[in-house]
């Protein structure tokens, strides 16, 4: 399985966000995902708006394609890390 590049657009005090941080972060993805905060970062909310004509967080970038949706995004992590480890060498016993 080929690695994807994921992108999250964020903001800490996000509700959604947190959800998605949730996911992310029990699935052991946390690291492989280039955390975009776009209080932090206004650069990073033009180009959310820019690309999907929407400002609203969560948004994550799944090698250039955006998803919207919080529990969408929470879904797909559950099911891209299950994905990952059957794909891992070792756990193919």
């Amino acid at each position: 399985m080929n690695k994807k590049k994921l992108e999250l657009f964020y903001f800490p005090q996000c509700p959604y966000c947190q959800l998605v941080l949730s996911a992310l972060r029990t699935t052991a993805l946390e690291s492989e995902v280039e955390l975009l905060d776009v209080q932090e970062n206004p650069h990073y909310k033009e180009r959310l708006v820019r690309d999907t004509g929407r400002g609203t967080v969560p948004c994550l970038y799944i090698d250039g394609k955006p998803m919207h949706e919080s529990k969408d995004i929470a879904n797909w992590i559950h099911k891209y890390a299950m994905e990952e480890q059957d794909a891992r060498p070792e756990s193919r016993s």
